[in-house]
This record gives C-alpha cells, structure tokens and sequence, in this order.
C-alpha cells in the first residue's frame, strides 16, 4: 500500500519535487556539466552569490554568449513556494552545454544551487520579487564577472523561460550586449501572471518597460507552438511594441511546448539566432 501511495503521488508534479532534494538537484547539474568538462564557480555581487557554470578551457578572442537559468522551482504548489528555487531540470544549463561553437557559460538564477535556507536567501527573490532591482544588479554584476573572466569586448544573452525575462532585463542596462535571445521567455510578466490567475509578481522589473532601451537591439524570440505555460501570444505582443522595422523577430517552432524540444534541436537553432 506503501508503495502504492508513493508511486501514485510520483505521478504528479508537485509530489515528484518533494523526493528529489536540493542537493540532488546539484548533483544533478554537477553532473551535466562535468560530462562536458565544465566547472562550477561562485560569483560574488554586492548583495547575494551566483552560482555559474564555465568550459575549463575557454577560447581567447571569441565573443561570449551567457546562458540565464529559467525560475527552477519556484512553487511547490500554486499556494506554496518552494523551500529551495534550484530547478529539477536545469534547461538552461543543458542549453548552455548544447552551444555548438565559441565561449559559452552558464549563470543560474539568484537562490539556485547556493542552498537556499542555509545561505538565507529571501524567498521573496524566486517569488514575486524574482525579477526585482536588487535581483537584476546582481545579476548584471555577475555578468561582468562572466565578460572579466572570458576577456569578452561583445556579449548575447540567452534566457530560457523565466531566464529570458531575466536577459531582456540585463540587456536593457548593458552596452556590450549584441545580441538578445530568449527560448520559451516569458518576457511580459503582467500578462503571464494574468494569463495564469496568478498574483502579480510585485516589486518586479518588466521587460515591457525597457522598450525604448531595447529598441535597437538585435533579438530572437523563439517559442513553442504547444506551449502552454509561456504562450506564443506573450512574444508577439512584446514584439509589437517595438517601431517597425525594428522590431524583434519571433519564431514559433509548432511542435514544440515549454520543455520540448529545446535542447535536442538547440544546435540548429542556435544558427536561427545569426
């Protein structure tokens, strides 16, 4: 009966995150990077850690593109957050090591890999304030760190899910970016939380507020036909607040939903990006 028990709640979502633990979720990562000898590091920024994936070896003159980690388990539950945001299927990463030419490194979100309860993160900033100021700085100081360490002049930032409103965000305050790219992002939150009956996430940045920031930017935007977490209509709508003919590309890939089949096809599309 037991065993009954755990194999049906196994069954669901939610119940399938309780089993597997925050270090088993790092385990896993480690894993996944060290198959294609990668290494994680520990970024510093003035108010929290980061936690990064890099190549041991890095190619020197080559322009860099970071991978932004999507929001992990956030919530256990539409009414319960997560003790620990780390993702149980770390998309972004597998991105990362799926870069077909050139530098690439990986940068997890704010409270990811760094156990969270005991490192005190506030819950607040893989919650409703998962895209707040505080959040953003760091993360851009971190990818500066990422640009000191690869001797990078010009950088693109590719965002998975809620990783793209991330890079959309960093982008809007950088001048070295080149390049914007998001896989399945979420990049008009208002919208999102709406779309879902979610609370809004408050205390938040919106990409939709950097527009005249982003304008002139070269970007990709590339969703999933059968997506049903981040639709295809969010891009589309972001993209049409942007001037013509300057507008940022959308491409809807139909088979596709929000996990499949990004990082089996990643190469190919990568090239969709240029």
């Amino acid at each position: 009966m037991i065993r009954l028990l755990v194999a049906l709640a196994c069954s669901g979502l939610v119940a399938c995150s309780m089993v597997v633990s925050p270090a088993q979720r790092q385990a896993q990562a480690d894993q996944l990077a060290q198959a294609r000898a990668w290494q994680a590091v520990r970024l510093d920024t003035e108010q929290m850690v980061l936690v990064a994936y890099l190549p041991r070896r890095i190619q020197a003159g080559v322009p860099l593109a970071i991978y932004i980690e999507g929001d992990g388990l956030a919530w256990m539950s539409p009414s319960q957050p997560s003790a620990d945001p780390t993702p149980r299927e770390p998309i972004g990463l597998q991105l990362a090591l799926a870069h077909p030419s050139g530098n690439a490194a990986y940068l997890a979100r704010p409270c990811q890999y760094v156990d969270a309860e005991q490192s005190a993160c506030p819950q607040a900033y893989w919650t409703e304030q998962r895209f707040a100021p505080a959040v953003v700085a760091a993360t851009n100081q971190a990818v500066d760190q990422l640009k000191q360490r690869f001797a990078a002049r010009d950088l693109t930032l590719v965002g998975y899910s809620g990783g793209g409103t991330m890079a959309a965000l960093v982008a809007a305050r950088r001048s070295d970016v080149v390049r914007l790219v998001t896989v399945a992002g979420n990049l008009d939150p208002s919208a999102w939380t709406a779309y879902h009956r979610l609370q809004p996430l408050t205390g938040s940045l919106s990409p939709v507020d950097d527009v005249s920031r982003l304008q002139d930017l070269p970007q990709l935007h590339l969703v999933g036909g059968q997506d049903t977490n981040v639709p295809p209509w969010l891009a589309e709508g972001f993209a049409r607040r942007f001037s013509r003919p300057l507008s940022p590309g959308v491409q809807v890939i139909e088979p596709f939903d929000h996990q499949c089949c990004w990082v089996a096809q990643w190469p190919a599309l990568w090239m969709r990006a240029w």
